[in-house]
C-alpha cells in the first residue's frame, strides 16, 4: 500500500428516537477514517499521482470498512460520500486529488454499484476540527431523504503534514424522512440521478 497510513478509525451512528418518535428499523450510518501521511505537505509539485492512488486505494479500504462495521450485505448499502481535511502543511489539491480521480471506483465496488457521483467534502484544518461527510444515495441523486450528512473528528489529527481521509456509508435515509421525492423503490439506477 503507497499510504504510509497513522491511524485508521470507524465510526458507528445509530438513531433509535427522533422528535420522541421511534425510529424502526434504526438508521444507521458508518464512517471510516485514514489519517495518511502527505506525501506533498510543504513543497508544491505539480504531479499529483501519488495521491491518486492512494485514493483508490483507501477507497477500497475505507468503503468495505464501513460496509464491515455495518453488518451489511454491499448491495445492502443505501447512501455513501467522502472528505478529506489536509493539514496546514497541505493544499486543498492534495484532498482533491485523493477524492476525485480514483476514489470513487473501489468505493463503488465495495457497496455494490453507485451509480450516482459521490457527494464530498475537502478543506484545511488541524487536530480535533470536525470533518463532515456529505451524503447522498449511492444510485440515484433525486432521492431526498438520503441527503444527509456524519460528521466526524480525531483529537489528534490531522497533523501539520497529514490528510484525514474519510468515508461513510448508510444503510438507510434520515429518520422519519416526509418531504417527498423519488423513494427508494423508485430507484431505477441507471443515470445515476433517478
Amino acid at each position: 500500500m503507497k499510504a504510509r497510513i497513522r491511524k485508521l478509525t470507524v465510526f458507528v451512528e445509530e438513531t433509535r428516537r427522533e422528535m420522541d418518535r421511534p425510529v424502526d428499523p434504526p438508521t444507521r450510518k458508518a464512517a471510516a477514517v485514514a489519517v495518511i501521511r502527505n506525501p506533498f505537505a510543504g513543497r508544491y509539485v505539480e504531479d499529483l499521482s501519488e495521491l491518486i492512488e492512494i485514493g483508490a486505494e483507501l477507497g477500497s479500504l475505507l468503503g468495505r470498512r464501513c460496509v464491515e462495521a455495518l453488518d451489511i450485505a454491499p448491495q445492502a448499502a443505501e447512501s455513501y460520500g467522502k472528505a478529506a481535511m489536509v493539514g496546514e502543511d497541505g493544499e486543498l489539491e492534495h484532498a482533491a486529488a485523493i477524492l476525485h480521480p480514483a476514489l470513487g471506483k473501489p468505493l463503488r465496488e465495495a457497496v455494490d454499484k453507485g451509480a450516482a457521483l459521490v457527494p464530498s467534502s475537502k478543506k484545511r484544518g488541524g487536530p480535533g476540527q470536525v470533518l463532515d461527510i456529505p451524503l447522498g444515495h449511492k444510485d440515484a441523486a433525486y432521492v431526498r431523504s438520503h441527503f444527509d450528512g456524519m460528521e466526524v473528528w480525531l483529537n489528534d489529527s490531522p497533523r501539520a503534514d497529514e490528510i484525514m481521509v474519510a468515508v461513510a456509508v448508510t444503510d438507510s435515509g434520515r429518520p422519519l424522512p416526509r418531504i417527498g421525492g423519488l423513494t427508494v423503490s423508485e430507484v431505477q439506477g441507471k443515470d445515476g440521478l433517478r
